[in-house]
Formats: structure tokens, C-alpha cells, sequence
């Protein structure tokens, strides 16, 4: 019986170091909150970033395609989600987080509106799907804004609300980001949550003598706690992502 319950357990044991059985990728569509940045806007730092380092690289790959300045409308325009698509594979996963620059009517180029924004998500889901891949929706992270008794305030309403209604119907997995992200500057302060986006006095960094004052971009602390809560939302919707992270070193 104990030789029995010695094989058992050893199975166990090995069923938990064993590699996955299939490599995939995560392909990140979205904007400056999320993309990778140029070193010479450094602190500034997209979510994405920091993501890419939660996961063995020899099994599960990032590829941020985000891009600043993007919305769902010009990310279709400039063929950045063609090229997503055309090398998307079955049981990949697809990130789409849009919103802010969806919403900016006094840039034309960019501007979406509500219900062009749900055409434009609904086609990105309907061809990850078509490709038998995963779509997962972002609500656009929220824009740091406090009202005069401290409390933080909805930035993205109309297209928050948009991408959940959609997501609903669609029966799309998603993952709330903008309620999550203003429940961190709440928890942080009005003041203090300045530590989270691009918030520099001048002569503070070479990369911005005169200084910068960013509600939108963020910091360091902020993309990667950010990712953080990103990271448990998923692993919360998919259990079986957890063997495909980075194994702790142990010392």
C-alpha cells in the first residue's frame, strides 16, 4: 500500500514540473497605455511592458503590437490588426484594449464613434474567433481625474459601457481595467496617485527638462502594478495559464 501511495504521489509531483503541452502566444492590441515605449520617453511605460515578464518565454510568447496614438479605427487603417491576424494560431490569445483615442473627437483621424468602436471590437473578436483563437477584452485603463472630494472619476463612460454591452452580447470574456485602474488611484490618494503615471518636476529627468504632468501615461509603478491586476484577472478566467508562468527562484 505505502509502495502504491509512493507511486502516486511521485506522478503528482512530476504532473507539476512538467512543461505545457503547447506553446502559444499572447498578441496585445491596443494603444500607448498599453505599447512598448522608446527609451527616450522613459518612465513612461505601457502595461504591456512589464507583462511580457510574467511568462516562460519557452512556452508562452508576448507580441505587444499596441501602438500610441491608436484606435480601433487606425489600428484597422494601417493593417497593424492585419498583421495580428494573419499570424494569430488556434488557442492563441488576443488582447484588444481601445477607448482613448475612440473617444477624441477633436482628432478626426483617430475619432470612432460609440457604435462604430462596437463594430470595429466586434470584427476583432469575430476573425480571432474565425482563426479559433481567444479574445479577451480590456475596458481602456482609466484616465487619473479626482473630483474636489477626492474621489476618482469615471474617464471612459460611453465606451467602457460599449465594450462591456458588447461583450455581453458576444459572450466574449472581459476584463474590466478602467474600474480596476481608478480603484488603484483610489486606493493610492489623489496626490499620491501621481507616483503611478508620467508625473515629473523639471530638471527631475534628462528626458524632460522642463518637466511633465501626464494623467493619462504611466510610470514604472504604474504599468507594473497595472499588469499586475491584469495578470490575476486572467489567470482568474483561465486556470490553466498559471503553468505557463515563470517558475519563482528559489533561494
Amino acid at each position: 500500500m505505502k509502495k502504491i501511495i509512493f507511486i502516486i504521489t511521485i506522478i503528482s509531483m512530476m504532473s507539476m514540473i512538467l512543461p505545457p503541452e503547447k506553446k502559444i502566444t499572447i498578441w496585445m492590441c491596443g494603444d500607448s497605455t498599453m505599447s512598448i515605449k522608446e527609451t527616450g520617453v522613459y518612465p513612461e511605460t505601457g502595461w504591456g511592458m512589464p507583462f511580457v515578464y510574467f511568462w516562460d518565454s519557452a512556452y508562452l510568447k508576448v507580441v505587444n503590437k499596441a501602438k500610441n496614438g491608436r484606435s480601433t479605427k487606425t489600428f484597422i487603417s494601417e493593417n497593424i490588426w492585419q498583421s495580428v491576424i494573419d499570424n494569430v494560431k488556434e488557442d492563441d490569445f488576443v488582447f484588444i484594449e481601445f477607448g482613448h483615442n475612440d473617444e477624441s473627437k477633436e482628432k478626426t483621424e483617430r475619432y470612432t464613434t460609440v457604435d462604430e468602436y462596437k463594430s470595429n471590437l466586434a470584427s476583432f473578436v469575430n476573425q480571432s474567433r474565425a482563426k479559433k483563437a481567444i479574445p479577451v477584452l480590456f475596458t481602456p485603463v482609466s484616465r487619473r481625474k479626482f473630483s474636489k472630494d477626492g474621489i476618482a472619476l469615471e474617464t471612459h463612460q460611453l465606451y467602457t459601457a460599449a465594450m462591456i454591452s458588447l461583450a455581453d452580447s458576444l459572450k466574449v470574456p472581459i476584463i474590466d481595467l478602467d474600474s480596476k485602474t481608478r480603484g488603484l488611484y483610489q486606493q493610492f490618494g489623489d496626490s499620491t496617485s501621481k507616483l503611478l503615471f508620467l508625473q515629473l518636476k523639471p530638471g527631475e529627468h534628462p528626458n524632460y527638462p522642463n518637466g511633465k504632468e501626464d494623467n493619462t501615461h504611466f510610470s514604472e509603478l504604474g504599468a507594473r502594478l497595472t499588469s499586475q491586476m491584469a495578470l490575476k484577472e486572467l489567470l482568474s478566467l483561465y486556470p490553466s495559464l498559471k503553468e505557463y508562468l515563470v517558475k519563482p527562484i528559489k533561494k
